[in-house]
């Protein structure tokens, strides 16, 4: 009999989101839970306990006394409860028993009625699946009654590969339990389904009430309250107050109970020792969507974060969503409501801006007015105890008003889930993103190259990299991107045309678009023609086009437009400084008359007053900036968009492996709790079973074993330590391309045995590949110049794992080992195609394997047909456990 384990990992709580919008915490049952298990089952109905258990058994303490405590290796269960008047109510319960075959285990739940058709069957289902693959079991089977069609739902909707046999009335279902492609889909499709239901009421409500609306000018709540009504809110709010004193002339109430209207949004400004109470009332009345604006939870220490964690227990059993705590609030464009505390409202528009910092947000609040940017909606998500911006991009993908998305985030809870959000969301929205700080890497030592080049920004820059996210150096940077694109269509190419009425500031703005990756290309003949008949002759055509100081704002209409139809232009930077010959106010206004089409325009019209009201007025005939380089730089920004737009989705690459051989190398070696390297035999049996291609070697333990190795293998010959983990040419642990027996003795004498003896390999491009596990993100894949100068060369590019087979490409092809790849300086060029193969089995050995801590294969020898690498060290050291309680 198998021995019994007990997983505290399966044991952790889970947050489930519902079709509805609700929220669910599941956990595993207690031997303290028997009495309301038994309330659960006495209160099914006669149908559902027949469903459940073909027949009608006895409700008592022996009925659930197998699902208490489970031990999750012979059996699992988890039940979900909600709060009530009287205390906590179970309301499901699901479970699985192994059977006789160990690959199988017999899968059941109920949910109880007033419950049933919101999907916590299909939740149960997918977290039990979760924990059963964990302790090896492969398929679940259940039996169920042909009459039982909500059951059969829930396994054929689930996203399994459901087999059925139907036998005297029972329909027995079995499925593979394993994380398919097409079973990912189905849980994004309902995790996106739900979680927009869960924020509309942020978003829409009809009703809102503030606690702690002080009447008292000056007060947060009183503030917040005041911006509601001033912002014209199409709903009903309500100020609740201690006195129940009236706040801007509207009525005010002692709790929100006393409010004579269900309420959407609760809005919460009271000290932080007050909130449990305010939300515990908020709650109880039946509220789905809390605001907490009031500090003093995590940020503050270990106090504030209990009471946080406190405040989200107790949301999650109401089944409702949190926005905060400890943030500046939540506006919508598409019911006018303003619940922040910010002295201003931004303009209503097309963009939707999180910010993790209320300073920030109030920040690009200022820089968005003064541009002349709408929002769609503003949300400061604070401590992001629950909403984050994983949510928000959910919502904010489907929703018809906002079409840019800022983001400002200083850390990431769930990067993978961002990342897949992202990617999808980026296909149709343009995403902007400013992230502040580092990302920790861990207490590890850098003790391998692709962990010394794995600096703690590389891994937000590769995230955004792959899911098409534009990283903004600056809120300027960021206020810049988002006025062009929230205005302008996106270019087709990188030629941009300069016009200008200064030569100098045209020269600048030419320089500026270089350093964005942009080109200035020369004018078709037609078009220098056309100009030629409305410009001065001294008029410079050449690009940046120079119409002289005398330009008028009539120049500008006219030549605007047939710089615009140029096939060799993809994008128009007008210049304006102010002259005698013209107004910024006139040329503003003609500029916007000639721009709006297909093409983006953008202009750099100076003048004392800033922007002129044309441009702000009509920002979607042209973006206006301040300076040319700023222009420059967004524009840029845009074109590396529209690239990422046309690259192909890729696909996760088919690659056969050999989990069980690793697993024999892995296991075993993690024994220590600050790792170790492997020895030159274990790191080649793990890499050979992820198909790495190795160079031929052979261990030998003195000189002669040496010789004779060299012979069998070949002159000449290398010979390197074999001691695990050692950087070999910093401790003159290497011996290069040995020609006899005698010169392999030498180097056996001054390396020490035991050695490795190789093949000299020569020629190829001398390249770097590794793997690095980041503590947030997950496993790194690095590509780039290899060989003893690979740390001072550097260029090192990185990509977090899983790579698809465009990641992988693009990270063998660009950059420094790039131009390696494709032949330097009369180099022939090496075979892509077993590269980028390379980059996808480390991948896939870093997602299978986080306990691959380091990995470096240093050179790689990357020939015309092939790749190979000559040196590899791998560091192995067990993961450390992050449980994440939401499950979206």
């Amino acid at each position: 009999m198998t021995e019994k384990r007990h997983t505290t990992e399966a044991d952790s709580a889970v947050d489930v989101i519902l079709r509805d919008g609700s929220t669910l915490r599941l956990r595993a049952p207690e031997q303290d839970d028997a009495d309301a298990l038994v309330r659960f089952f006495a209160a099914l109905s006669d149908q559902s306990l027949y469903l459940r258990f073909h027949g009608h058994p006895s409700v008592d303490a022996h009925l659930v006394q197998p699902d208490l405590a489970p031990d999750w290796a012979e059996r699992g269960a988890l039940l979900g409860a909600v709060a009530t008047d009287d205390g906590d109510r179970v309301v499901a319960l699901a479970s699985y028993v192994r059977l006789r075959k160990r690959e199988a285990a017999e899968v059941a739940f109920a949910v109880a009625e007033g419950y049933q058709g919101r999907g916590i069957g299909t939740r149960l289902l997918e977290q039990l699946a979760a924990r059963a693959a964990e302790q090896g079991i492969a398929r679940f089977v259940a039996e169920v009654i042909a009459d039982n069609r909500p059951m059969l739902r829930v396994f054929s909707e689930a996203g399994f590969s459901i087999s059925r046999a139907l036998e005297g009335g029972v329909v027995e279902v079995t499925f593979p339990i394993a994380a398919t492609a097409d079973y990912a889909a189905r849980v994004a499709a309902r995790d996106h389904t739900a979680v927009a239901a869960s924020l509309r009421p942020f978003f829409e409500p009809r009703t809102v009430a503030v606690l702690g609306a002080s009447p008292r000018r000056g007060t947060i709540g009183g503030e917040l309250f005041r911006n509601i009504l001033a912002g014209d809110f199409n709903g009903a709010s309500y100020p609740v107050n201690r006195s129940g004193e009236p706040v801007a002339g509207v009525r005010g109430y002692q709790s929100i109970d006393d409010v004579p209207d269900t309420v959407d949004l609760a809005v919460i400004c009271v000290p932080a020792a007050a909130v449990l109470d305010a939300a515990t009332s908020a709650l109880r009345k039946g509220v789905q969507a809390l605001l907490v604006i009031s500090a003093g939870f995590a940020e503050v220490g270990a106090e504030g974060a209990a009471r946080e964690r406190e405040l989200l227990a107790l949301v999650r059993a109401h089944g409702a969503r949190l926005i905060g705590p400890n943030c500046l609030g939540i506006a919508s464009a598409a019911t006018r409501l303003n619940a922040t505390f910010a002295s201003r409202q931004a303009p209503a528009g097309n963009i939707g801006f999180s910010s993790q910092s209320g300073a920030l947000g109030l920040a690009l609040l200022e820089a968005a007015e003064s541009r002349g940017l709408g929002l769609s909606a503003f949300v400061s998500i604070g401590n992001k105890a629950d909403v984050s911006s994983n949510d928000l991009l959910e919502w904010w993908e489907d929703d018809a008003g906002t079409e840019v998305v800022l983001l400002y985030v200083e850390s990431f809870g769930n990067p993978r889930k961002f990342a897949e959000l992202a990617r999808r969301v980026a296909r149709r929205k343009p995403i902007l993103a400013v992230k502040s700080g580092t990302t920790a890497t861990g207490a590890r030592a850098a003790s391998s190259h692709t962990a010394a080049l794995a600096g703690s920004e590389v891994a937000v820059d590769a995230l955004f990299r792959q899911a098409g996210v534009i990283r903004a150096a600056s809120l300027e940077e960021l206020v810049d991107v988002a006025t062009l694109l929230s205005t302008q269509p996106a270019p087709r190419g990188r030629g941009v045309a300069v016009l200008t009425n200064a030569g100098g500031l045209g020269i600048m703005c030419a320089d500026a678009c270089e350093a964005a990756g942009l080109t200035l290309p020369p004018l078709a003949d037609e078009t220098c023609s056309q100009l030629q008949g409305l410009l001065p002759a001294e008029a410079s055509l050449a690009n940046p086009i120079d119409m002289l100081g005398s330009a008028t704002a009539a120049s500008y209409a006219a030549a605007l437009p047939a710089v615009l139809v140029d096939t060799a232009v993809d994008a128009v930077i007008v210049l304006f400084v102010p002259a005698v010959s013209a107004t910024a106010a006139e040329v503003a206004a003609a500029v916007a008359r000639a721009g709006g089409g297909d093409k983006p325009v953008l202009a750099v019209v100076m003048s004392a007053e800033g922007i002129p009201p044309a441009l702000r007025s009509e920002p979607q005939a042209a973006a206006a900036f301040i300076y040319p380089e700023s222009a420059a730089r967004a524009l840029g920004r845009a074109a590396e968009r529209a690239e990422w737009l046309r690259r192909p989705l890729g696909l996760l690459p088919e690659l056969s492996v050999d989990r069980d051989a690793a697993t024999t190398v892995i296991e075993p070696a993690l024994t220590d709790p600050d790792g170790a390297w492997l020895d030159p035999a274990k790191t080649r049996e793990l890499l050979l079973s992820y198909g790495i291609p190795l160079v031929r070697e052979a261990l030998a333990h003195s000189a002669e074993e040496a010789v004779a190795a060299a012979e069998a293998l070949g002159y000449p010959v290398v010979v390197k330590t074999a001691a695990a983990g050692a950087h070999k040419t910093e401790r003159g642990g290497i011996a290069l391309d040995l020609g006899d027996g005698a010169a392999v003795r030498a180097a056996v004498e001054m390396i020490g045995a035991p050695v490795i003896v190789q093949p000299m390999v020569k020629g190829g491009a001398e390249l770097l590949a590794g793997l690095v596990q980041d503590p947030v993100f997950g496993p790194l894949v690095a590509f780039g110049p290899g060989g003893v100068f690979a740390e001072l060369i550097g260029d090192a590019a990185f990509r977090i794992a899983p790579l698809t087979d465009v990641d992988g490409e693009e990270l063998v092809t660009t950059g420094k080992a790039g131009r390696l790849v494709k032949g330097f300086r009369g180099a022939p060029a090496a075979d892509v195609a077993s590269l980028v193969e390379l980059v996808c089995r480390l991948s896939r050995l870093g997602e299978d394997f986080p306990a691959v801590a380091e990995l470096d294969l240093n050179p790689v020898l990357a020939f015309p047909e092939r790749c190979v690498a000559v040196d590899a060290r791998v560091r192995v050291q067990r993961p450390e456990t992050r449980s994440r309680a939401k499950s979206w």
